[in-house]
């Protein structure tokens, strides 16, 4: 999980997308004849129009970036929580992309109230007290009831979007820290969220009476849980514990541990696993495809 040792050393670049990564790297095997990775264009994928938005909540205005396939027609919407870095140019391409298959994403900064996005620039390290002092401050000021506050401010957000089709229920996906932020917005907006991904998730089952895993039976969404493989052999009973919290509720849910290690789905960072990461891509896809209807 975040922070606690299962980055394995992640230093993150803040401002890298992936096509800042792919000029990289491929630089770096005109060099030293190393081969560099192949980031095709995603097949049928539509033009995006994007803009920096500002959400009215009941705390403030968050700011965030809002993704829509660009031309006419009407598409399901997604709110994608950033991890715990929050928004930054790698979760805008990240939204830029899912908008491309026929979304309307709003990705917020979840840490509006104390700073602007981006709140971490440049290199960023988990392993230097210093740098995990400054990212917890941010982290430690967001509260469980902010976080719902939050989650129906910017699913409101998204149905006012003229291009969102509200006949079609939305999606809510998170990753590290907000694998249970997606989790609390499942179980604010029940009425609207039918789809809930994480990827390397923090906590979902704990001891403690806030637990994520107890608000599943306030949803009535569909779960894609991808697990780490180091989170899972540090904590191997969340995933019997999540699976039977789904069956007991009745909840359809996927419940996965990949063969990479935390931060894997998220490019810049040490830990990232392209492979895989484009493996929870083609199983996002049609995931979200049964169940934004």
């Amino acid at each position: 999980m975040c922070g606690d040792g299962n980055h394995q050393g992640f230093i993150a670049d803040t401002s890298v997308t992936r096509r800042t990564m792919l000029l990289t790297m491929s630089a770096a095997a005109a060099a030293g004849g190393i081969a560099a990775p192949a980031f095709a264009e995603d097949a049928g994928a539509l033009k995006v129009t994007e803009r920096d938005v500002s959400v009215k909540t009941a705390d403030g205005s968050a700011d965030a970036a809002l993704f829509v396939p660009a031309g006419k027609g009407k598409w399901p919407a997604v709110l994608m929580w950033p991890d715990i870095l929050g928004l930054r140019p790698v979760f805008r391409e990240m939204g830029r992309r899912l908008a491309a298959q026929g979304y309307v994403v709003l990705v917020p900064n979840p840490y509006y109230r104390a700073k602007k996005a981006p709140v971490i620039e440049g290199q960023f390290d988990f392993g230097n007290k210093d740098d995990w002092a400054k990212l917890r401050a941010f982290k430690d000021g967001l509260t469980d009831p902010m976080v719902d506050r939050d989650s129906a401010a910017f699913v409101t957000f998204l149905d006012a979007q003229p291009q969102t089709d509200r006949r079609k229920k939305a999606g809510v996906q998170g990753f590290c820290m907000s694998g249970p932020i997606s989790f609390r917005t499942a179980a604010v907006r029940p009425d609207r969220i039918g789809a809930v991904a994480t990827f390397h998730p923090g906590a979902l089952v704990t001891d403690k009476p806030s637990s994520p895993h107890l608000l599943i039976p306030k949803s009535r969404a569909a779960y894609l849980i991808l697990i780490a493989k180091n989170d899972a052999e540090k904590m191997p009973d969340e995933k019997p514990a999540l699976e039977a919290a789904f069956a007991k509720a009745k909840r359809q849910a996927e419940v996965e541990i990949y063969p990479a290690n935390h931060g894997w789905s998220v490019a810049g960072s040490e830990s990232y696993d392209e492979q895989q990461a484009e493996r929870a891509w083609a199983e996002l896809l049609p995931f979200y495809r049964a169940n934004l209807r």
